[in-house]
């Protein structure tokens, strides 16, 4: 059945005066006004009057609901103090403790040299590598620090009778509190600072203020880090050659130019998260997944989500679904037609290309040929420490702030991603930015975490609770057109990616959507962590996969002994998934032309395109 063309930009549709009227916008957020008489106006009023207040308490508590941390801290307490077993043992644990440091301590001063570490740092914290710390008196900080981190993990966890959320909660926040009491955030308790500072002779202080002015006037304004800048797109990342051939008021579709004399039949279309650029598919031509693609002979479309303002704040779920996802199909379908499409998304767009491909499972849309998640939930009951920012209390404190400004700011994104790892990405700049006086370092990986993009009210809303507080996909109750979606209705081949270290997305969440659906799963655990484990391009230096398939009629198999019984390769897993694809593809043919003008799918400009380009 032949599709209805896309307009040009800036056309209006011709109506008959006999044609049915439009069908109306998406539900305003703002209600339609009621009489003075109506007691529900009285309601209403005063809805606003509470959101207003929490939406001006939240630029005071970067966004975090103190209802939510109070609860937390309360469920804690109440049981903790209910525990004397608990707290008799965190006694003896003390006092034994402090009698080995004090031991360690007094051996030390004894024998004039260090006895060796009686406790040491977790293999992922870096703060204490040096040599120096191994000195009096810095070793003992570092000995000291250990000890309160390990105390109080003991003292916020086991205890009988907290809720899981509240004790990851009470947990995180203590630990938030000691990385920040680190000895090597201070001048006087680290012994690297201490040593550039006398070698400088404090022209690393100077430096390091400088910045901390600089970093400060960017926060007021907005603007990106000095540094990001020559990472702009369309230079020397985002320059794989292309043509958008669609725009509408969310999306421009980028159409890739071949590389090859022939390409795969069938095309392949990668649906970013709209949460940052789509770029990051995109970097630097050695690290770009696009390139590698177009290079092996596929014909590659990409969708560029705009950055949305407040005048967006009525996008729903169900728009980026249609004005995404289900448009960029309708044009690949006009340029390349009667050939099914390979569609690939990250993140949320892996988790927003599933709801798709449910919904057109259950219509009879059969274009898809597979389907490929990169590093996407579509179960969100273990959607890992993100989880912490998301309970009622807290959903509802995002949305009164939403309300007030129409989206989700970019810095509060940004800072709740921080503090997931604040260790990697707050204090460890803190101490080499401002204390060391080194400037920051930057790539196209780190240029691209730092444009970031905002988020529409009502459609994160809605994620946040149709899908992360009430899981609906994965239990067949999210409603796309009215009617319920479950992704058991999907049948093209499923190859999903996880990545090991993955604080956003969990390798073993991803990893459900093998009982999820009835289809062919072949699941693929890369290393590397959400970002840098997706962008793992040939050559990347010790990258390692694990891949292997289940077959729709074979029997489940538990993620842990997955891991175990997986086959290992070194090396990018690109290769292995652009074989997948190549498997499934019908054979080869001319390249289709860069859009499709008369089927009103016309190149309107070369790619990035403008949207990549907004603020």
């Amino acid at each position: 059945m032949a599709r209805k063309p896309a307009l040009k930009p800036g056309a209006k549709p011709a109506r008959s005066p006999a044609a049915t009227p439009p069908k109306p916008p998406p539900a305003a957020i703002v209600p339609p006004p009621l009489p003075a008489t109506d007691p529900a106006r009285w309601g209403r009023n005063t809805q606003a009057i509470d959101r207003m207040i929490r939406a001006l308490q939240s630029r005071f508590t970067l966004g975090l609901s103190p209802a939510s941390l109070t609860l937390a801290y309360l469920d804690w307490l109440i049981h903790f103090a209910s525990s004397a077993g608990k707290m008799s043992e965190l006694g003896e644990n003390a006092a034994a403790k402090t009698m080995t440091f004090l031991t360690h301590a007094a051996r030390q001063l004894a024998e004039g040299k260090d006895p060796g570490a009686f406790i040491a740092p977790l293999d992922n914290d870096r703060r204490f590598a040096s040599e120096q710390w191994k000195q009096w008196p810095f070793n003992l900080f570092v000995q000291n620090f250990l000890l309160a981190e390990q105390w109080w993990h003991y003292a916020t966890t086991g205890v009988s009778g907290l809720s899981k959320h509240h004790e990851d909660v009470v947990s995180f926040a203590a630990r938030q509190i000691l990385d920040m009491m680190a000895p090597s955030n201070f001048l006087l308790t680290n012994p690297d600072v201490i040593a550039a500072t006398m070698k400088e002779g404090g022209q690393n202080l100077v430096r390091g203020f400088q910045f901390f002015l600089d970093d400060l006037e960017r926060a007021q304004s907005g603007s990106r880090p000095e540094a990001a800048n020559q990472f702009a797109p369309g230079k020397l990342v985002a320059a794989t050659p292309g043509k958008v051939v669609l725009r509408n008021e969310l999306i421009e579709l980028i159409q890739y130019a071949p590389s090859t004399p022939k390409v795969k039949a069938e095309p392949i279309l990668i649906v970013p998260a709209w949460i940052m650029k789509y770029y990051i598919l995109d970097l630097s031509p050695h690290n770009s997944l696009v390139k590698h693609l177009v290079d092996q002979g596929h014909t590659v479309f990409m969708i560029s989500w705009k950055n949305p303002g407040p005048e967006d704040r009525h996008l729903s779920m169900d728009s980026y679904r249609q004005l995404g996802v289900m448009a960029a199909l309708d044009a690949i379908s006009a340029i390349t037609p009667r050939k099914k499409v390979h569609a690939a998304g990250y993140c949320l767009g892996g988790t927003l290309l599933a709801i798709a491909a449910a919904a057109m499972a259950r219509d009879g849309d059969d274009r898809l040929a597979s389907m490929t998640l990169f590093a996407a939930q579509t179960d969100f009951e273990d959607a890992g420490e993100i989880m912490l920012f998301i309970d009622e209390s807290q959903v509802t404190y995002l949305e009164d702030q939403m309300w007030d400004k129409g989206v989700l700011d970019t810095k509060q994104m940004a800072g709740a991603f921080q503090m997931l790892r604040s260790n990697d990405l707050i204090w460890s700049r803190v101490v080499s930015h401002y204390l060391l006086g080194q400037p920051d370092a930057m790539n196209d990986l780190m240029a691209w975490n730092a444009d970031a993009t905002r988020m529409p009210y009502r459609m994160h809303s809605e994620y946040l609770r149709r899908l992360f507080l009430d899981n609906e996909l994965s239990k067949g109750r999210l409603m796309v057109d009215g009617k319920p979606v479950a992704l058991t209705d999907i049948r093209c081949p499923i190859f999903a990616v996880g990545t090991t270290k993955d604080h956003v997305a969990p390798w073993k969440s991803v990893y459900k959507i093998g009982i999820l659906t009835d289809t062919d799963v072949t699941f693929l655990l890369t290393s590397g962590g959400h970002n840098a484990g997706i962008v793992s391009e040939p050559g990347h230096s010790r990258r390692s996969y694990q891949m292997a398939t289940r077959k729709d009629q074979d029997k489940f198999i538990d993620p842990d002994s997955w891991a175990v019984q997986a086959p290992r390769f070194e090396g990018s897993w690109w290769p292995a998934w652009e074989g997948w694809i190549s498997a499934r593809s019908s054979g080869t043919m001319s390249p289709p032309q860069m859009g499709n003008g008369k089927a009103g799918y016309p190149a309107i400009s070369d790619a990035p395109g403008q949207y990549v380009l907004g603020a």
